[in-house]
This record gives C-alpha cells, sequence and structure tokens, in this order.
C-alpha cells in the first residue's frame, strides 16, 4: 500500500493509541495549550456553575484570580461566597447562556435596561439576572439599586482590565422576556417574580446566535481591552431540566451540547487569540466509563475535576504552582480559598427541581 496522509500523525490523532494500556487520569485530549499563564495575569472568569472549579483551582494554585467587586475586609470567607462574593470575577451568579453575557454588558454600560428589572418578593427585592447571589432579598429599594450601580462597575471593571477571560459554555435552553428579549437566568417563577406566558417565552439558542452573541461580547470587551486572551470551554454537566415537552432530558442534554461545542469551534476559527479547552471532552468521555460523574450521573466528582484541571495545569502553565508572594497583594483577599476544599458549587438550576417538588 501507498502512503497516506495518515502515516505520519502522532499517537493522539488515532483513536486505540490515545487510551490503549492507559488508566483514564492518565490520557490526554488536550493536546496542546493555546498560551501560557503567568503569574501576574489577571484571569477573569464567568459562565455556568463548572466555571467556578477553574477559579478555585487558580486561586488555590496561586495565580493572579481576577475579582473586582469584593466584599468587605471584615466578612468571612464563608458568608462572603454566600453572597455571591469571589465565586466569578464580579457577582453575576451563573451565566448560562452567551445572550446572558452580551445583555449584562450592554446593560452595564448604558446601553440597555431591562421593562423587568426587579422582582418584588416578601422580604425584599430580587434582580432577576442575578436571582442567587444571596440567601435573602434586598431589604429596600435603595439597597438593591446601590449594590445594582456597585454590580455594573465590576462588570466594566473586568471587562477592561482582565489580561485573560475564561468563559463555560453551559446551556442552550433560556427563559425570555417577549418585552424586550432580555434573557433570564432560570424561568421566573422559580427563584422569584411569576411566570407569564403572555409575558415570557422559551427559546432554544442555535449555533449561529450563540456565534454571533460571543463575537459582540468579544468585541464590546476588545474595544476598551484589545489585548484580552479568550479561554473558551463547555460546561459537562448535563441539563437537570429541559422545558422541551416532546424531548427527553437526555436527548435535549445532547442536543445542547452538541450546538455549544459546534459553536465554540467556529468561535476558535473566527476570533484571533481565541482558545478552547477541553474539559467537556476530559469528563465525558466514554474512555471514562461514566467514572466521573457521581451516583445522579449529573453532579461531577472530584476525580474528573482533578483530571480536567491538572491536564489545566499542564497546557497553559509551566506546571508550577506560584508562591504566595508573587501574587500582587490586592489578590491575596478574604475568599481566596484552597482548592481541596469541598466542591459546593453554586447552581441556579438546581433551584428548578426545587421549584416543581
Amino acid at each position: 500500500m501507498g502512503k497516506t496522509p495518515y502515516n505520519d500523525l502522532p499517537d493522539h490523532c488515532f483513536w486505540s493509541r490515545t487510551h490503549r494500556g492507559k488508566d483514564i487520569h492518565e490520557i490526554d485530549p488536550v493536546v496542546q495549550g493555546g498560551f501560557k499563564l503567568k503569574p501576574d495575569m489577571q484571569i477573569a472568569t464567568a459562565g455556568s456553575c463548572f466555571a467556578q472549579h477553574i477559579a478555585r483551582h487558580l486561586q488555590g494554585q496561586g495565580y493572579n484570580y481576577h475579582v473586582t467587586e469584593k466584599p468587605h475586609p471584615m466578612i468571612a470567607d464563608k458568608v462572603a461566597r454566600q453572597f455571591g462574593y469571589g465565586v466569578f470575577s464580579a457577582r453575576y451568579g451563573n451565566i448560562y447562556t452567551v445572550r446572558q453575557l452580551i445583555q449584562l454588558a450592554q446593560r452595564a454600560y448604558g446601553e440597555q435596561t431591562a421593562v423587568e428589572d426587579v422582582w418584588e418578593v416578601e422580604g425584599g427585592f430580587i434582580d432577576p439576572f442575578r436571582p442567587n447571589i444571596q440567601p435573602e432579598p434586598f431589604a429596600t429599594m435603595e439597597e438593591f439599586t446601590a449594590a445594582r450601580e456597585v454590580h455594573y462597575a465590576a462588570v466594566r471593571e473586568m471587562i477592561e482590565t482582565a489580561d485573560v477571560f475564561v468563559f463555560t459554555f453551559g446551556l442552550t435552553e433560556a427563559w425570555v422576556s417577549k418585552e424586550d428579549g432580555m434573557v433570564f437566568p432560570i424561568c421566573p417563577g422559580v427563584a422569584g417574580g411569576e411566570f407569564d406566558p403572555e409575558r415570557h417565552e422559551f427559546h432554544n439558542f442555535s449555533v449561529e446566535q450563540i456565534v454571533s452573541d460571543f463575537e459582540a461580547f468579544v468585541a464590546c470587551m476588545r474595544h476598551a481591552n484589545p489585548n484580552v486572551k479568550i479561554l473558551m470551554t463547555v460546561s459537562p454537566v448535563p441539563l437537570i431540566a429541559t422545558a422541551r415537552e416532546d424531548q427527553s432530558v437526555i436527548t435535549a442534554t445532547s442536543y445542547s451540547k452538541a450546538v455549544l461545542r459546534v459553536a465554540v469551534e467556529e468561535l476558535k476559527r473566527r476570533i484571533d487569540d481565541c482558545h478552547y479547552f477541553s474539559s467537556y471532552e476530559i469528563i465525558t468521555g466514554n474512555y471514562t466509563r461514566g467514572a466521573y460523574y457521581g451516583p445522579d450521573l449529573r453532579e461531577v466528582e472530584r476525580a474528573g475535576v482533578d483530571h480536567a484541571m491538572s491536564l489545566f495545569m499542564k497546557h497553559y502553565t509551566d506546571g508550577t504552582k506560584q508562591a504566595a508572594k508573587a501574587v500582587p497583594a490586592r489578590v491575596r483577599d478574604v475568599f481566596r480559598e484552597k482548592v481541596q476544599k469541598a466542591l459546593n458549587l453554586i447552581c441556579d438550576e438546581e433551584m428548578i427541581e426545587k421549584a416543581v417538588k
């Protein structure tokens, strides 16, 4: 037989050679990183629940996790996290869809305002776009408004000063206001507000819409911050529920993740200095035989997170833990946590099941 284009390819290009004779934690589908993180780089994160793992690990390894919305220094770590501080770079909570991300930027810069801007509930007021950032509602409208202004300022600072922006794509399904197109992180009525079919509608974002929305966000970010590097991941966590009555949550999850994965590949091709880290494949690859999921087949086990993050450190850093003194003092604050702590992720989606019980 003659020579073919496959003859000289490395082992990672062949299915059997990637896993034969290896333990699952030895398998590396990343191949190579797009850049190397440096200790002084300010690394910002946003996205779905799984993005929280990246933030924690970077903090635990001494890298400069960029947090622009901080609690009072006297607030204890545990309390600060309950109020959404340090979970992501700003106190925006989980951002499941890219449309949420671009709309957040537009609201922060005063380019958009929402018709359904606040939910009044017993005991106070809830922000419809970050309903789960604290255990109790804001007590007064004055407190609500002041906290939102602080939040928008923190979002602007994150956009304008981050050296690296990591975004985890989580879902395609969303609930949208019919009045102005604003996207909620969870369905109105689950964590506040009231669901009204005359005012709210279900939407399942397409590849084209996701690509367009993320391109718009990156353009916004690079207008103020031209050299920021973009790192994309796709959440391996299945949908907790689907609003598609004609679909099983299993097939709805398969569709959603496929759309997100295709969108990310297209974005990597279209946007300069925009990279993909394959945490999704590390966790979901069939070479794991499901070992990285818990008994509910949804939550990612510690071993899976450790595998993904060890490969992240291997390909995107020099592999060494940074000394605490190498990190600027401004980020050595009260919400730094060691990655060894329990993985108590804050996930808005879980409120759906609680609401229907």
